[in-house]
């Protein structure tokens, strides 16, 4: 049950983020002042390698709001946004990005659609400043596969910018993933959701850190992650191909056999069987490539080693 007042925990991984910590703080106090809400702030630093430990341990003695665990190396923003879930005492959390694109300002919403009684208020982006045209792409196109993927649980443009309620916090708390995508694990455990658009605003310093590599492997684990559907695509296509196989081999034997080549093709039995050999290979060489996903999954989840390490806890 909710208290009556409730309280709020922010949880924002960092890593990097010297150049925003102390301006995107001073935004977080301004904002939840105005919104009059008991919070708590947990920043979780990834292994950072600039000034970001120390600024953050500087927070933490002049806000006593503000609870900073810090990595014994760089384990991910998914594992850091876990550790952040594991430690959070709120009534509710938000979980945000560090370097100000997710506009604290929202968070009055998601709070006003968590007490009408929603468990998991999902913040979908509009737009986003600066977004390269490569990035925007890749996004539309990766909800759209995930989507059809994940049976439909995954809203278009939605983000790891929104609200969870306690309930939500203890149930994500028991899954034991290592490869995980969070917003995908959330969405997986259901519970009353429903979404606040927002304008996700330039960063307010430096360069984000993910790359396209990084991208790409995230959304390959989404994929692997979410469903097995991708296993089924190596039949789907070994079905297409015996049945293209069959046509054409069918359409030779009339054309080159039966009726003496009236077309005047000349097709030779090595040309054929060269392509179709080549094109069975390459279908192999996919299904492979997907079954080694599954595999290294399964591989990171037999070692059991532990999601992240905390060397301080402040």
């Amino acid at each position: 049950m909710q208290t009556k007042h409730p309280t709020l925990s922010l949880i924002i991984p960092v890593y990097n983020e010297a150049g925003n910590l102390r301006w995107h703080h001073e935004v977080i106090q301004k904002a939840m002042a105005k919104i009059g809400q008991d919070y708590e702030v947990i920043y979780i630093d990834d292994g950072s390698r600039d000034d970001s430990v120390i600024i953050l341990k500087e927070l933490a003695k002049e806000d006593s709001q503000v609870k900073v665990l810090t990595f014994s190396r760089n384990f991910g923003k998914e594992a850091a946004t876990s550790a952040g879930l594991q430690k959070c005492s709120g009534d509710a959390a938000v979980m945000l990005d560090a370097d100000g694109q997710h506009p604290i300002d929202v968070v009055q919403e998601f709070l006003a659609k968590w007490r009408e009684g929603y468990q998991v208020v999902i913040g979908v982006r509009l737009s986003n400043e600066k977004e390269g045209f490569i990035k925007h792409f890749g996004s539309k196109l990766f909800y759209k596969l995930i989507g059809t993927m994940a049976d439909g649980r995954t809203i278009p443009n939605s983000t790891d910018f929104r609200l969870l309620d306690r309930r939500v916090i203890d149930e994500f708390n028991h899954l034991t993933e290592h490869n995980r995508i969070t917003r995908g694990l959330i969405d997986w455990l259901g519970f009353r959701r429903t979404t606040v658009p927002f304008h996700a605003t330039a960063r307010h310093s430096g360069t984000a850190s993910y790359s396209i590599n990084k991208l790409m492997k995230l959304a390959l684990y989404a994929f692997v992650s979410q469903s097995t559907k991708p296993l089924q695509v190596g039949g789907v296509l070994g079905f297409l191909t015996v049945l293209a196989s069959a046509v054409a081999g069918l359409f030779v034997l009339l054309e080159k056999y039966i009726f003496g080549d009236p077309w005047n093709l000349a097709i030779s039995g090595s040309a054929i069987l060269a392509l179709f050999v080549s094109f069975l290979v390459g279908i192999v060489l996919i299904c492979q490539w997907l079954l080694a996903l599954y595999i290294e999954s399964i591989h990171n989840e037999t070692q059991n080693r532990p999601l992240y390490i905390i060397d301080e806890e402040i």
